[in-house]
């Protein structure tokens, strides 16, 4: 019984420090294709400010942006190639795996 119970806490320990990494990862990995561009965007945080930025220059309620209709997906993704911070955009997918 004590041999087991040796084993069962390093297990345990990798387990809990594992687990916010891998689910951060995931997070990071979203992407969104734009149809209109021929070309992928990386959901993270600059997206989502300029995401909420948009709400308010088009005077939207604020929704998840997977909530939206494909015509607003669409309205954003034109907006967000032709804002003036399309330049600093570093989120296409130029790195793809």
């Amino acid at each position: 019984m004590r041999r087991n119970d040796r084993l069962l806490a390093p297990l345990l320990a990798v387990v809990v420090l594992a687990t916010p990494p891998l689910i951060a990862g995931c997070a990071t990995h979203e992407s969104y294709y734009d149809a209109d561009y021929r070309d992928y965007h990386r959901w993270d945080g600059n997206e989502t400010t300029l995401y909420i930025q948009w709400e308010g220059t088009t005077h939207r309620d604020h929704r998840e942006f997977h909530d939206r209709n494909k015509g607003e997906q669409q309205e954003y993704w034109s907006w967000r190639h032709h804002s003036k911070d399309r330049d600093r955009d570093r989120d296409h997918d130029h790195d793809r795996n």
